[in-house]
């Protein structure tokens, strides 16, 4: 449905890495039925998986879709009627989105399932073993996407394990992508897949960003250990210097997790000074949250008050950190895809994913590549020129 108008079908695709996430699905839920109230109420993705019966006890939900690759299924019984808000059923696989129309950025999933099993972690258990999608079919899509998009974000639920399972690894990936005509950017990456091999293919190639998502989670060892991830703080630590050997101005950011049942205040001491170490781009603040099923659930959370406080601490070393990368940025030139604009600025991102926002008196359209200048910080970017 366009601005104003009632939708027949609304489809909310949900989350469940965290209760917060959950809470925001059922959130999501309400507000498109009162926007919409006749409309048939679709819910689909992974809180609509793991708690299919909880979901589909929500007063507002006609359907709920959870299992996976059916989307030919769904729609033919949509586009037939058999499926209507008077006589739809309370559960059918899932139905994952389709991306259409034109775009500046377009997000490719190249890899689904998780081998991992950190202790905190529901996602394995929800998508299953960690599988890749073909080579040729990555490169058709791309092509494809290239036509109007001028960036492509490769993203999984484990990118890092993309090719182990067929034969293959990221750097075949990098490389089979080189020849198309948009820039790359990995949605997150896991520290133990950045070696010289991946670093040079993707200097080589000239086509990916200089942006690098590396999931940290916590800055004290045995924290790590507890959490069942596969390195220390020194080992994440030389990762982001080789990095910054190959690619300099690279944007390095990272997630963090607050409050795991086991850190104690010392350990979070050690997460903060290691997280400002590292001089991160930006961070993303999670407090723990525990799940059914984990390894790590029977484990009594924290004190609220101590989750509070650690959140807090960790969210201003956050807001210290992306103050400090802007400022580093300022002089430099940048290769910006610009995005919309606001009325003053067109506004886009740099490859290594600073929020550029362009005076509008700079002759420049969206979704067109610039190099830019920074002048000064502005906002939660900086402001640039055309060079």
């Amino acid at each position: 449905a366009t601005s104003g108008e009632a939708a027949d079908i609304c489809i909310v695709n949900t989350c469940s890495v965290t209760e917060v996430a959950e809470s925001k699905g059922r959130q999501a839920i309400s507000k498109l039925r009162r926007k919409h109230p006749e409309a048939l109420m679709v819910v689909t993705g992974c809180y609509a998986r793991l708690r299919s019966e909880q979901v589909a006890a929500l007063e507002s939900v006609d359907l709920v879709v959870g299992k996976e690759n059916l989307v030919k299924d769904v729609i033919s019984l949509l586009q037939n009627d058999v499926i209507t808000k008077s006589s739809s059923p309370k559960a059918l696989p899932f139905v994952p989105a389709c991306a259409c129309g034109e775009r500046t950025r377009f997000f490719l999933k190249v890899q689904d399932g998780c081998d991992n099993y950190c202790s905190y972690c529901i996602v394995p258990y929800l998508r299953g073993h960690a599988r890749s999608r073909r080579l040729e079919d990555i490169i058709c899509e791309c092509n494809l996407r290239a036509l109007s998009a001028n960036e492509i974000v490769l993203t999984g639920i484990n990118t890092a394990a993309y090719g182990k399972d067929i034969g293959l690894e990221l750097t075949d990936l990098v490389r089979a992508l080189r020849p198309i005509r948009a820039r790359f950017r990995f949605g997150s990456l896991e520290a133990n897949v950045i070696t010289p091999k991946l670093l040079r293919a993707m200097k080589d190639a000239g086509n990916f960003c200089d942006h690098f998502h590396l999931s940290l989670q916590s800055g004290d060892d045995e924290t790590l250990k507890q959490m069942n991830r596969h390195y220390t703080t020194k080992e994440f630590a030389e990762k982001v210097a080789l990095i910054r050997e190959y690619f300099p101005l690279a944007g390095i950011t990272t997630d963090v997790i607050v409050g795991f049942a086991t850190e104690t205040i010392e350990q979070f001491g050690n997460s903060l000074s290691f997280v400002e170490s590292m001089h991160f781009a930006n961070l993303h603040v999670f407090p723990y949250s525990r799940r059914a099923g984990t390894k790590a659930y029977p484990l009594p959370p924290i004190p609220a008050d101590d989750m509070e406080r650690r959140v807090k601490a960790m969210t201003e070393m956050k807001e210290k950190a992306a103050a400090e990368f802007i400022h580093s940025m300022i002089g430099y030139d940048l290769s910006v895809v610009t995005e919309h604009s606001d009325g003053m600025y067109m506004q886009g991102h740099s490859t290594n994913y600073v929020k550029v926002y362009i005076p509008l008196h700079d002759t420049c359209k969206s979704n067109h590549v610039y190099t830019v200048r920074c002048q000064s910080p502005y906002k939660d970017g900086v402001l640039a020129e055309i060079v």
